[in-house]
Formats: C-alpha cells, structure tokens, sequence
C-alpha cells in the first residue's frame, strides 16, 4: 500500500494526540496488531515468542546480503550465550563494534527477530555488529539479561579482534528493553572504571519501572505496547517491587550520569516510553553528555522492526547507522 493509499483508506479516521498525528502505515499496523489481540492475555511463552518473529518476518524488509554473518558463542557468567556476528566488508581488517541487545520486553526476541535490523545497521555503519541473545524472563529474572548483556560487552572489549572488530572502537545498541540493557550497560562499565562504550544508540528505550510519565498515562491504549503488556513483561522480568528502583533496571534513577559515552536517543511519538526516552536523554544533556535526541512524532513502538509495512522505519535505521559511522570512525 502506497501512502496515497493508506491515507485514502484513512480518510476521516487518523489518530491524533494533540500535535502529533500518527503516521498513516504505523496507524494500520497498530489498529491491526490491536485487532488480533485479546486484552489482558497471554499466549503461552512459546507462542508469544513465536508471534513476535511471526510479525516481523511479514513486516520487515528482509536482511541485506553480507560478506560474512555467522554465530559464535560468549562466555557468560551462567554458561555460553548464542550471538551472531554481521561483518559488512569480509576483509579480515579489524572494524568497530556494535553490540546490540534486541527488545521484547524481556521476555521475547531472539536472533531471529532482528536479524534484518542487525545486517542493516552493520552494512550502513560499517561496524561489525554482534547481536546478543541475552538469558530471558520469567525463566530468568532480572538481572540474568543484565549479566549477559555486560558479559558479552565486555567479551567484545577483550577478545574482538577474534571476530575481526576493533576492541577500541565499541558502541551499544538496542531497542525497547535492549535499548534498556544498553543504558544499563554503559552506566556499570564507567561505574566499574572500566572502558565505557565508544557511543550508545537508545532506540525507544525502557529505563524506568515508575511508568508514571504522561506518555505512560496518555497512551494506557496505545499500539504495540499497551499498559497491560507493559506491566506483564515488568512482573515476567522483576523479582518484586524493590527491583523497580535498582539502577540496573530502572537506568534513568542513576544519581550522576556524568562520563557516559555520547548517545543517540530514538523516541516514537505514539509510544508509551515516549516520555522517559526524553527524560533520560535530558538529564544525559544536563550531565555534558554529548546527546542526539530524535523522536519521530507520527510513530509507534517497534517501528524500526517493520520497515516493509512503515518505511519511516528504514529511514530511522539508516540514521542510526550514520551515528554509528560517525561516532565510531575515530576511534
């Protein structure tokens, strides 16, 4: 459906929230996605998972073809987690790094889910880009997703070159609760002293267990992730409440953000995390953080994940590749 199309179709019918009118492919997504669903349940685990890659393999464009793109395997502190390498040039020569840590709330993703995003990113930045399947919740709570994504942050930083990148040039990345994890990520590795992070890239991130934004408030119905699933994933992911304000899940409550490395924010204007995106963006900012904050005020969550049915998503991507690029040519 061209845009022409899905605005003829709309006629009379868009979604607007004060000055945002919600882009016309990510209304038909997300009135599609609300269509399907059953408010308040919950498919067994298996079929969750299975619905999430269902979609983005209708929805998303498939993956660029790459010189190499292979799966290894990391040391973790609860045994080895699965990740796959996307190398854009072949060459052998060392390149930067992108570890990306993919969204689901926690509970779903996977390899799979992002695997078109991952060999964009890689073939527009120019980085080898080695996508995390972190340890999942219920079956292991926070903070297993956390360990695993530091564990294999700091693998990258050591052992890099083995996979051909540039253990001096490494960025993180991630969307919806990898965007999270990124966050996470950067804040214990300049916490431990250790080398942060060259660049983050926070798409539509997941960095605070209050939900008490306006977003959070406004977009109770919203597309994709509505309160209910949001408040799901967080009793799938937690031990209990106390975890709600631990630094480690709840990054935007970090007292000093000072020293963190230079970050680009993605927030979606029609997306419940809108707000503490910005939120944390802003006091990245205020700390002399070097931000780039970008929301796409037409949007929905998930958006770079269905880049076939909204092309705004694409357009977002190849943005997030330019950072990328930029942030990490100089090492």
């Amino acid at each position: 459906m061209s845009e022409e199309e899905a605005l003829r179709f709309l006629d009379g019918h868009r979604i607007r929230r004060g000055a945002r009118t919600m882009d016309p492919k990510a209304q038909i997504v997300g009135e599609f996605v609300k269509s399907i669903r059953v408010p308040g349940y919950f498919p067994p685990l298996p079929e969750l998972r299975q619905q999430l890659r269902t979609m983005v393999a209708l929805m998303d464009e498939p993956a660029p073809p790459l010189p190499r793109v292979h799966d290894i395997l990391i040391p973790g502190p609860e045994g080895e987690i699965p990740a796959r390498v996307y190398d854009p040039t072949g060459d052998g020569a060392p390149r930067p790094a992108v570890v990306y840590l993919h969204g689901g709330g926690w509970v779903q993703g996977d390899l799979e889910t992002h695997h078109g995003l991952c060999a964009r990113l890689a073939l527009r930045s120019g980085a080898v880009v080695i996508s995390v399947d972190y340890r999942l919740a219920p079956e292991h709570k926070f903070p297993a997703a956390v360990d695993d994504a530091l564990a294999a942050y700091r693998w990258v930083r050591s052992h890099g070159r083995e996979i051909g990148a540039d253990p001096n040039r490494v960025a993180v990345a991630g969307d919806s609760a990898g965007g999270n994890l990124s966050a996470v990520v950067s804040q214990l590795a300049a916490g431990a002293g250790a080398s942060p992070p060259t660049c983050q890239v926070l798409i539509y991130p997941a960095v605070d267990f209050a939900l008490d934004t306006p977003s959070h408030e406004e977009l109770a119905d919203g597309h994709v992730i509505p309160r209910d699933r949001i408040l799901w994933y967080a009793q799938q992911y937690l031990r209990g409440e106390a975890d709600r304000a631990d630094v480690r899940a709840s990054p935007l409550h970090a007292r000093d953000l000072r020293g963190q490395p230079p970050a680009l924010v993605i927030t979606a204007g029609f997306d419940p995390l809108r707000d503490e995106g910005r939120a944390y963006a802003d006091r990245l900012s205020a700390a002399g953080v070097e931000v780039v904050h970008r929301e796409y005020p037409g949007q929905i969550h998930a958006f770079v994940s269905l880049t076939k049915a909204i092309p705004q998503g694409m357009g977002c991507t190849l943005e997030i590749g330019d950072y990328l690029r930029a942030q990490l040519a100089g090492g």
